[in-house]
């Protein structure tokens, strides 16, 4: 799933992060005298044999979680597509500024070596492919060693589907694993408390039961639209923000859907995820004027949002999302 990307993120999405808001930082583990680290990742028991110091991430979630866990100067490089948006008034800007930006498209072994990279961080349609052989175990025989995206994993039903937990857990899980190995246990157990005290509070005013609104992620394509399943960040998105997504039961994090899914389903709400060629706006207008759409609730009152990409894949900005769309909610709630 190649993305395109940002705008800005507020700064509340950043609480007690090591590089936004004027948090303070603990030092990362020294390298030259750190020991093996073994964590689980995507199911498996992964051993580095010492603190990474030339990380190269792909896509901008996953650079992101780098920087939230004030990490830059353990980075070589990031790889993603040059529409980033407005950068001015995201947390980790300074993130972007002290990093090298490796190439506007996506990792290869060409620019990973180039970098001298000792780990990739990436995940699956998040850099890692099997078409083009850039993948963990072919990055392995080159002797660099990766760390998979928790969003991302493989979940065994079928070659292609994704997602092993609940997105919010990839996330912690994640930013955990990433604490451990470079020695910012304390940082990333602040970032996660203060997420979830964050979202626990959007919780607290959501609406309940029968009052919470239906949702359908609506990320691209005419003729079948992409959406994402329960293994993707919008699932816990829209639910902690006191929604229901209505592909609650795609067990997959983002895959191709049929129209007939969503018409039969009749949201009340449609997120549109904002990013690439095509504009919000000009998704709006799709969705707006696309016949078989017109009896569908969020189509016929016009109950249509739109969120970034960075907010919509696992990244730090996730809380920041869940607040926002809470607020949403809530007025479509309270206007039925």
């Amino acid at each position: 799933m190649r993305k395109r990307l940002l705008a800005t993120a507020l700064c509340l999405a950043a609480t007690a992060t090591a590089t936004g808001c004027g948090a303070s930082v603990e030092p990362s583990r020294n390298a030259k005298t750190s020991t093996s680290v073994t964590l689980t990742n995507c199911g498996r028991r992964v051993t580095y044999d010492k603190v990474p110091e030339r990380v190269v991430t792909n896509d901008v979630g996953i650079t992101e979680l780098m920087f939230a866990l004030g990490l830059e100067d353990r980075m070589a490089g990031f790889a993603m597509p040059d529409e980033k948006g407005d950068l001015r008034g995201v947390p980790w800007k300074d993130g972007y500024e002290k990093t090298t930006w490796l190439s506007k498209d996506q990792l290869t072994k060409e620019n990973v070596l180039d970098a001298r990279a000792d780990l990739v961080f990436a995940g699956w349609n998040y850099g890692f492919r099997e078409d083009g052989g850039f993948t963990p175990d072919a990055l392995e025989k080159l002797g660099i060693p990766s760390y998979i995206l928790t969003e991302s994993c493989r979940n065994g039903r079928s070659a292609s589907s994704r997602g092993i937990m609940p997105p919010l857990d990839a996330l912690y899980a994640d930013l955990t694993n990433l604490g451990r190995l470079f020695g910012v246990e304390k940082r990333a157990a602040a970032l996660i408390a203060g997420f979830r005290k964050q979202i626990a509070q959007v919780r607290a005013e959501a609406p309940r039961g029968a009052d919470r609104p239906s949702v359908f992620l609506y990320d691209s394509g005419r003729d079948a639209p992409f959406t994402s399943g329960r293994y993707a960040a919008p699932e816990q998105i829209i639910t902690e923000a006191g929604g229901v997504n209505v592909m609650h039961d795609l067990a997959d994090s983002w895959a191709v859907i049929g129209w007939e899914t969503v018409v039969r389903r009749n949201p009340e709400v449609i997120v549109i995820c904002d990013y690439g060629d095509v504009s919000a706006e000009r998704k709006k207008e799709f969705l707006l004027s696309y016949p078989p759409l017109r009896n569908v609730s969020a189509v016929k009152h016009r109950r249509i949002v739109s969120l970034d990409y960075a907010d919509l894949v696992e990244s730090p900005r996730n809380p920041s999302a869940v607040a926002r769309l809470g607020a949403y909610l809530r007025t479509v709630a309270a206007g039925r």
